[in-house]
C-alpha cells in the first residue's frame, strides 16, 4: 500500500481537519509523519508485525457464522461477523494493539486513552501490557459506576484509570482530560483514541486498523455465500465497528450500508437544557466541530454542546467520526436508529435464538434487524462489536424496569 492524495487528505468532504490548540500541531505532524510511513507504507515491516501480533495475540480471523434461527425467523440469510470473539471481547483491540505498537515504532515511552464503556480502555490495557508500556486510562465517573467489571480488568493489566467528574461525567469529557494531558506530555506520550473521530491522521489510523473487520468479511461471505451481501449493518456511536466493517464494501454501491444508532428513549431534545434522551447523530446532528475536527454533532441552536443518553455506555457520545458523517451526507451511509427498548430486546433475542450475549450497543444492531429486515434483501451481515458480559447488571436492572418481549422470566430474583 501507498500514499496517494486520497489518504494524505485531512478532510472527507466538508468534515474533518485539525482544530486544534497549536501546542498539539507537533504531535499531529509527528503521528501523520508515521502514519504515512509505517501503516501506508509498511516501512520496517510495521504492518506485517501488526497483522502477526493481531493473529497470534488477538486470534484472527475472527467467524463470519451463519445466523441459522435467525436466519429461519426472518427468512432470509443472516450472517454474523464474529468480532466478539476477538481477545478482549470486543473489535476494539484491532486499534488499540495497532496504536500502541505505532507508538513504539514512534519511540513513545507512555499511553493516554480515553474510554466510554470501558472496552477500548480494556483493549488499550491489554495492548500496553503486551507490549510493555506505561498507560492511563481517562474514564468518566458515570462509566465508571456502570461498567465496574471492565475498570477492573483495566487495573488488573496495570493501567492506572482516572474517574472524570465533570458534565455528564461520560466519554466526552473524558476525551477532553485525555487531550488536556496529551497536551502537556506530547514528546514522549502517544494519545490512543479510541474511535474514528478526533483530528486528522486520527480518523484515518483507526479506521485502517479496523478495516480488517470488513476485509475478513468481504472474502468470507463470498466463500461461504458465493457473493457480496445486500445489506452491511453495525451499530454507531463514535464509529470505529461501523467504518472497521464498511470500508471494504465503499466501493460496491450495490451493498447497503446502515449505521445503527442509539434512539434511547426519544429523539427530542431539550435545548434549554442541552440534554439528548438519545445518541442519534448521524441521524439528528447538525455540523460542527468537537474534538479536532469538523462533523455531525448533537448540539444546540447556539452550537452548545448536548449531553446524551443511552441505555449503552459505549454509544453515548455526543459527536460520530467525520468519514461517517461524509458517507452520510453523500448518501452512501444510511443512519437509522432504534430506542432503548428494541436494543434490550435485541440483547435477549441473540442471547435466546443463538447462544450469543452481545453487548449493548451491538444490540441496536439486532434491533434494527427485527424492525426492518424486510427491507434489507435476502443476505444480511450484522457486525457483533462486543460481547455483552460487561453489560449484564445493566441489562437486568433495565429489564426488571420494563415488559420486554425478548426477556426472560426475571422472578427468580424476587425471593432475595
Amino acid at each position: 500500500m501507498s500514499t496517494d492524495d486520497r489518504d494524505a487528505d485531512p478532510t472527507f468532504g466538508d468534515y474533518g481537519g485539525q482544530y486544534v490548540p497549536e501546542a498539539l500541531m507537533p504531535a499531529l505532524q509527528e503521528l501523520e509523519d508515521a502514519y504515512e510511513r509505517y501503516v501506508l507504507e509498511n516501512e520496517d515491516g510495521f504492518m506485517d508485525e501488526f497483522r502477526e501480533r493481531l493473529r497470534e495475540f488477538g486470534g484472527r480471523p475472527t467467524p463470519l457464522q451463519r445466523a441459522d434461527r435467525l436466519s429461519e425467523r426472518y427468512d432470509r440469510e443472516i450472517y454474523l461477523k464474529r468480532e466478539d470473539l476477538l481477545h478482549g471481547g470486543a473489535h476494539k483491540l484491532n486499534n488499540a494493539l495497532g496504536q500502541v505498537l505505532l507508538a513504539k515504532y514512534m519511540g513513545k515511552e507512555r499511553i493516554v486513552a480515553e474510554t466510554g464503556a470501558g472496552q477500548h480502555g480494556t483493549a488499550t490495557a491489554m495492548a500496553a501490557a503486551h507490549l510493555e508500556m506505561p498507560c492511563e486510562i481517562y474514564m468518566g465517573r458515570t462509566d465508571v459506576n456502570r461498567q465496574r467489571p471492565n475498570v477492573y480488568r483495566m487495573r488488573m493489566n496495570g493501567a492506572e484509570v482516572n474517574p472524570v467528574d465533570a458534565g455528564s461525567a461520560t466519554l466526552k469529557e473524558a476525551i477532553n482530560e485525555t487531550m488536556r494531558d496529551w497536551a502537556t506530555t506530547v514528546e514522549n506520550t502517544h494519545y490512543v483514541i479510541g474511535s474514528i473521530v478526533g483530528p486528522h491522521p486520527f480518523p484515518k489510523l483507526v479506521r485502517d486498523f479496523q478495516a480488517v473487520i470488513g476485509q475478513e468479511t468481504r472474502e468470507q461471505i463470498q466463500e461461504q455465500a458465493g457473493r457480496l451481501p445486500d445489506s452491511v449493518i453495525a451499530c454507531a456511536g463514535g464509529g470505529s465497528n461501523t467504518m472497521g466493517a464498511f470500508h471494504a464494501f465503499v466501493p460496491d454501491e450495490d451493498v447497503a450500508l446502515y449505521a445503527v444508532e442509539a434512539g434511547g428513549s426519544s429523539l427530542e431534545i431539550d435545548e434549554e437544557n442541552a440534554l439528548a434522551p438519545n445518541s442519534a447523530t448521524l441521524s439528528t446532528g447538525t455540523d460542527g466541530v468537537l474534538h479536532g475536527a469538523m462533523t455531525k454533532l448533537l448540539q444546540s441552536g447556539d452550537g452548545q454542546i448536548m449531553e446524551s443518553h443511552s441505555v449503552s455506555a459505549g454509544l453515548d457520545y455526543a459527536g460520530v467520526g467525520p468519514e461517517l458523517s461524509h458517507l452520510v451526507e453523500t448518501g452512501r451511509v444510511t443512519p437509522v436508529s432504534v430506542g432503548d427498548e428494541a436494543a434490550l430486546n435485541g440483547f435477549h433475542r441473540l442471547s435466546r435464538l443463538e447462544g450469543i450475549i452481545p453487548a449493548l450497543e451491538t444490540s441496536h444492531a439486532f434491533g434494527y434487524l427485527e424492525e426492518s429486515h424486510g427491507d434489507l434483501g435476502d443476505l444480511i451481515v450484522v457486525n457483533v462489536s462486543g460481547r455483552g458480559d460487561k453489560d449484564l447488571e445493566t441489562v437486568l436492572e433495565e429489564t426488571e424496569k420494563r415488559d420486554l418481549e425478548a426477556a426472560p422470566d426475571v422472578e427468580v430474583f424476587d425471593g432475595e
